[in-house]
């Protein structure tokens, strides 16, 4: 009972889209609406509704995904607790991000919130160490453009890793759950879609 209640506090969590929420209270246009992507994320909160949008925004985002993370670590989880329970905790508020129940089942991409679902592994921060590393990685170095590729590449060379440090598999399997979750998102926005290029940064 633990943890289905801790997977519905996440899917409920991350439902809360925050882009939308501080838009609204700080009186800003339609912020969404004016993106090219529709992604009520926190990269439009900070293009679109500025600084202060941006960083409440972004605040709320890694609470929402932290919080059900850290708390099942600490007081939800017992000696019986499978690798699918830990999976689904760990998924929970990407997926409530990503089809939020109070838009229709629309939402984000979920990469704020996938950083902080990871955050709430500490102290296990090879995986959240890992995602960072690797958006990184294609960005300062072997450089992924557009955006849209450079996120999918990010998470799947990161659950490949998790899964070569050999981490307890309910953090594995979450990992690959949550990628797949933000595959899916990706997929499915309406951002234009160009062909991938792949270059050295110090290359022109």
């Amino acid at each position: 009972m633990r943890t289905i209640f801790f997977i519905l506090y996440g899917y409920l969590s991350g439902s809360v889209l925050y882009a939308w929420v501080f838009a609204h209270m700080l009186k800003k246009e339609d912020i969404i609406g004016r993106s090219k992507d529709g992604n009520p994320g926190t990269a439009n909160a900070f293009l679109y509704g500025g600084a202060v949008c941006g960083i409440l925004t972004l605040t709320g985002d890694l609470l929402k995904g932290f919080l059900p993370v850290w708390l099942y670590m600490r007081c939800g989880r017992d000696a019986s607790t499978t690798a699918l329970s830990m999976a689904l905790v760990l998924t929970a508020p990407v997926i409530g991000h990503a089809f939020s129940v109070f838009h229709r089942f629309e939402g984000g991409k979920g990469i704020a919130v996938s950083f902080g679902c990871l955050l709430g592994l500490m102290p296990v921060w090879q995986p959240v160490l890992l995602l960072a590393a690797f958006f990184l990685f294609f960005s300062l170095v072997l450089r992924i453009t557009p955006h849209f590729y450079r996120t999918g590449a990010a998470y799947l060379c990161a659950s490949a890793a998790a899964g070569i440090l050999k981490l307890w598999a309910g953090i594995q399997l979450g990992f690959w759950m949550i990628t797949s979750v933000v595959l899916l998102r990706l997929h499915l926005s309406r951002e234009l879609k160009d062909k991938m290029k792949v270059r050295l940064l110090w290359r022109h």
